[in-house]
């Protein structure tokens, strides 16, 4: 079973490791590709950076992918509209309109822990149900959960143990990530599938979230870069 974190951060985002760090670590505890998360500034160096993320990858032996994560609703229109340039598209949740635009956005791949800061878990029935039908994937984030302590953190499994409610019902897929900004934050696969399993994921949906669902979400992206894809939905097939 091959494994995906699709939610690290490097030196050139808010993460404090170099890309050769962190690939090289992800490697050692067996995953099989990761995805560097981004912040949008401009693509005026999108070309030098897939480069660099291509030669580490053949260097250490592991799948590595470019994605860029949303903070407002200005950079996810700019990111949406850029779509076939990059191969990830998150949106960084919390902020309840924000969570709204991303699952009603079909090019979002991701919205990372909606819960973010919140009182609630930023989800409701609508948004379950829309996230579902965009296969907009929803995040539980490891490095948010061990980031807080106390109240903040019983809160916090509460509100993650809600959205997994809401996900199950409705379909919509669900992805385990570190969220690590550090080679050190990463963690060995099963210890994400046993956090999951102790939030009320059963086994095989623990490892579906690391595998099988990071897995398609690779593989619609590589679709989007094919030339002949046009749009959602739509591709020139002669």
């Amino acid at each position: 079973m091959k494994f995906y974190d699709l939610h690290v951060h490097s030196e050139f985002s808010e993460g404090e490791s170099s890309i050769e760090e962190i690939a090289e670590r992800a490697k050692i505890l067996g995953y099989s590709g990761i995805c560097f998360a981004e912040y949008f500034k401009n693509f005026r160096k999108i070309e030098e950076l897939k480069k660099k993320l291509n030669d580490v990858s053949k260097r250490v032996g592991i799948e590595i992918y470019l994605g860029f994560e949303a903070r407002n609703s200005y950079e996810l229109s700019k990111l949406a509209k850029k779509r076939k340039e990059f191969d990830i598209l998150l949106v960084r949740g919390g902020e309840l309109n924000l969570n709204r635009k991303a699952v009603e956005t079909k090019e979002v791949d991701v919205l990372t822990h909606p819960e973010f800061g919140r009182k609630d878990s930023g989800l409701n029935h609508v948004m379950a149900r829309l996230a579902s039908e965009n296969n907009v994937a929803i995040e539980i984030n490891f490095r948010e959960i061990v980031s807080l302590s106390k109240t903040s953190r019983s809160l916090l499994l509460k509100n993650i143990q809600r959205n997994i409610m809401l996900c199950r019902k409705y379909g919509t897929p669900l992805i385990l990530s570190s969220g690590a900004i550090s080679h050190w934050h990463l963690k060995d696969p099963k210890v994400l599938i046993s956090m999951a399993c102790v939030l009320g994921l059963e086994i095989k949906e623990a490892k579906n979230a690391l595998s099988q669902v990071p897995g398609k979400i690779i593989q619609i992206s590589k679709g989007r870069q094919d030339e002949r894809w046009i749009m959602p939905g739509v591709k020139v097939i002669s």
